[in-house]
């Protein structure tokens, strides 16, 4: 890979754009979301939901933004323009969510990079001990300030300014070939771990992979659809601009069938990993987004080698919280070069001024701007409106507007056309085109319908009461 003659930086081949796309969907939302959300939605039916709209939905979406990509060399911000003049706004639009979601991407990075460095020095039974409400006494400044936070912030946020300034090849690809391996060990080695020295255990699985109808509600869909956006990376423009840098002798379609498999899998062990401990402890669904900072003290408090499994555990977490925040930075920093053609170097400094005072308001949005931000952020503070307004809100209607771009604008043969080049087989084109046309829209104006009804509290899509995050 090189940048002579002016041309787009490229991933090296199939495994190099695999592995970094993987990477880049392989994250927070697989290790911190997608668990409290299987947790909070009934376990096995949340899970069946999941895959069923990830190897559909998610699957011809992300075949979509990779080939938007590949064909037109550009991120989203020229990418649909360079398609259809007249339709540059909706790259705008897409481009926008991974510069909200980054912000506070940085942020939870920050508090998993704090909950390494306290369990690998031995601190574990002070996290568990502090009558469970550590992790929230801790980001609302109740225990050192909210300096404390603050300072985890701007660490983690610098480790990923650090791998983007290294480029595609050196910086995201190479970090991506180390630790996605190191990643998918180390969850399958604790996974296994649990199975063998938790009693009970086996409860807990049951609950996490066996579906019970009753559980399902509108909330389940809701979550499960929402989750595939946050979990594969879609309609944030990052598989646009991973798109462009893929060469054309790449298969599309098997990458995306290897992404997905990857990504689907890390999920399911990821949810295997805490689910079940957490449920046998009783530490389950009234955690909610907490349950890896609150909950799994607790839990590893009360496990054979608790105290040697939790730093492995919060690295890993590190480990996927690094690769996917890297991506949406990647995607953020291509967004504002390709804008207005600027320097890659420049266009990482203005990612650092735009993103930086955004993760500081989040941070101080567990403090005292909380007290003013009722009745939106359900005691979740600035992070909870940004997830909320990306996750239900943004990705939805930007989604929909790429599925009505493709099917009508200009037509699903243009990418079916990108995919096939080289003389690439699409075995899914019946499949892609019938989920683009019909099934993803209507999917996601469902999603749109609930999540903006629950914003405003029309009706809420929660199953049960209402929790701080």
């Amino acid at each position: 890979m090189s940048h002579e003659g002016g041309e787009r930086a490229k991933f090296s081949g199939h495994i190099g754009f695999v592995l970094a796309a993987a990477a880049s969907a392989v994250g927070l939302g697989n290790l911190w979301r997608f668990p409290y959300l299987a947790s909070h939605y009934g376990g096995g039916i949340f899970v069946l939901i999941y895959i069923i709209v990830a190897v559909t939905f998610g699957f011809s979406l992300m075949i979509a933004e990779i080939a938007i990509g590949r064909k037109t060399g550009k991120s989203c911000i020229h990418a649909f323009g360079d398609l259809a003049r007249k339709y540059r706004w909706l790259g705008v639009v897409c481009a926008a969510i991974p510069i909200i979601i980054v912000a506070y991407y940085f942020v939870i990075g920050g508090w998993v990079a704090k909950w390494f460095i306290e369990t690998a020095a031995g601190h574990l039974s002070d996290m568990s001990g502090y009558a469970g409400n550590y992790w929230w006494d801790y980001i609302t400044g109740e225990i050192s300030g909210l300096g404390d936070p603050m300072i985890w912030f701007f660490v983690f946020a610098g480790l990923c300014f650090v791998c983007v300034i290294r480029g595609v090849e050196r910086g995201i690809e190479r970090v991506s070939k180390v630790l996605m391996p190191a990643l998918l060990v180390m969850i399958i080695g604790i996974s296994a771990y649990n199975l063998i020295a938790l009693d009970g255990i086996w409860d807990g699985v049951r609950f996490y992979l066996s579906p019970d109808i009753n559980e399902l509600t509108g909330g389940t869909f809701l979550g499960a659809i929402s989750q595939v956006f946050y979990s594969m990376s879609l309609a944030m423009g990052i598989m646009i601009t991973y798109g462009s840098y893929m060469r054309k002798d790449v298969s599309i379609e098997n990458s995306v069938r290897n992404i997905s498999l990857i990504d689907t899998m890390v999920a399911i062990i990821a949810g295997l990993m805490i689910v079940p401990p957490a449920y046998i402890f009783g530490m389950g669904d009234e955690k909610g987004m907490g349950l890896m900072f609150e909950a799994m003290p607790d839990v590893f408090s009360g496990m054979p080698g608790g105290e040697v499994i939790a730093p492995i555990f919060y690295l890993l977490v590190l480990f996927a919280a690094l690769t996917s925040a890297v991506s949406l930075l990647e995607a953020v920093v291509s967004v504002f070069s390709d804008a207005r053609n600027r320097r890659r170097n420049r266009s990482i400094v203005l990612a650092l001024i735009v993103l930086i005072p955004l993760g500081i308001l989040v941070v101080l949005g567990f403090g005292p701007l909380m007290t003013d931000l009722h009745p939106f952020d359900q005691g979740a503070g600035i992070l909870g409106i940004f997830d909320t307004v990306t996750n239900s809100i943004m990705m939805p209607i930007a989604a929909i507007l790429t599925c009505v771009f493709i099917a009508v604008v200009i037509k699903t043969r243009t990418i079916t056309d990108e995919v096939e080049a080289e003389g690439a087989e699409f075995r899914s084109k019946r499949m892609f085109e019938v989920m683009i046309k019909y099934v993803c829209p209507i999917m996601l104006s469902f999603m749109l319908v609930l999540g903006l009804a629950d914003m405003f509290g029309i009706f809420s899509v929660y199953r049960g009461a209402s929790q701080r995050i």
